[in-house]
């Protein structure tokens, strides 16, 4: 309870600062045009602008497969919100990357279950740390999973409501929507559109609220087919979803990204419930579900390590964990890197 009286008194003190008027750094944000890219970004208030070579980025992303086999090593972690600073610490401390915040997880996965965006002040810098490691882990063997939560479909959708203040200036000086600076002409914009919403590493399914029956009997068990679906009707806004029929894919209380179902408080029977989580293990032909979204102080394993929630409350900027998963063996990896089996 302390931990959260002191989160609640350092976000109003933030609030409170870019309220009168902080001074602010931000970017950068590149936006493709037909014969050049040019970079948007701000220093001290004041909007900077260069032109960059069409070839100095990818301008084309494509989706990858959702399954994978026979990974040795696997780190998970999720709700990072902006929280850079505390997000470099702890993979460093774990061995993910070295101190010049290059990859150092060799030829194991690294999965972020969604949520970089909203609440912190460092969100761009951490959707460009990940898009470099991304390229460095893919040149060691390794890979880089970022799955897309509920904040990354709510900024593409034009939801902002969870916008800090900072992001606010940023779209004011700026002169343009926030969502429009991950927009479909932008760098990080299409870049963030390939990304899948689920995925199968080994006999482990990684998302970012949970996979509930009702929504595999909807949408059926394919991966690749579910992160389809995901992909080809994120192109309207949320206001716009409400007249079709996939607002429920992203909003409703069954969605991959705002499911809660695993956790105590929204479920009324253990055994009830542990029946239902086996159902959905064989229906995907896995042995575990990791999940973000529904925080907590800590890692949690539920129902006899058949769910893992690995939102760990990095948000708050005050502390957090991550899963490493090796030789079967799930650990508890802290703030200060020591290894704790579950």
């Amino acid at each position: 309870m302390k931990k959260f009286l002191i989160v609640l008194i350092l976000l109003s003190i933030s609030s409170l600062s870019f309220g009168q008027g902080e001074v602010i750094s931000d970017g950068p944000y590149i936006f493709i045009e037909k014969d050049k890219l040019i970079n948007k970004s701000i220093l001290n208030n004041e909007v900077i602008t260069t032109t960059l070579n069409l070839d100095s980025y990818h301008t084309l992303y494509y989706p990858e497969k959702s399954t994978f086999k026979k990974i040795k090593k696997i780190a998970a972690l999720s709700d990072i919100h902006g929280q850079y600073d505390l997000a470099i610490e702890l993979l460093k401390n774990n061995k993910i990357i070295d101190e010049e915040l290059n990859w150092s997880f060799d030829k194991g996965h690294l999965v972020i279950t969604g949520d970089i965006f909203d609440r912190g002040d460092k969100v761009n810098e951490l959707l460009w740390l990940i898009y470099k490691l991304e390229n460095q882990a893919k040149n060691k063997g390794g890979h880089v999973h970022y799955l897309l939560g509920n904040h990354e479909y709510m900024i593409l959708q034009k939801d902002l409501r969870y916008l800090t203040d900072k992001y606010i200036l940023s779209s004011k000086l700026l002169d343009m929507d926030y969502d429009k600076l991950y927009g479909n002409k932008t760098i990080l914009g299409r870049w963030l559109r390939s990304k899948p919403a689920i995925i199968k590493i080994n006999n482990i399914v990684f998302t970012h609220g949970g996979i509930s029956e009702k929504f595999l009997e909807k949408y059926g068990v394919d991966l690749d087919s579910i992160n389809s679906i995901m992909r080809k009707n994120n192109i309207y806004t949320k206001e716009q979803l409400k007249s079709t029929d996939y607002y429920d894919l992203y909003y409703g209380r069954n969605s991959l990204i705002w499911y809660r179902g695993y956790f105590e408080k929204y479920f009324e029977s253990f055994e009830a419930h542990l029946t239902d989580i086996d159902e959905v293990l064989k229906l995907l032909n896995a042995k575990t579900i990791i999940v973000g979204h529904t925080t907590q102080e800590k890692i949690i394993p539920l129902f006899n390590n058949k769910i893992f929630g690995v939102d760990s409350g990095i948000k708050y900027g005050l502390d957090g964990e991550i899963l490493i998963i090796e030789n079967k063996k799930f650990y508890r990896g802290d703030l200060n890197g020591k290894l704790t089996e579950f």
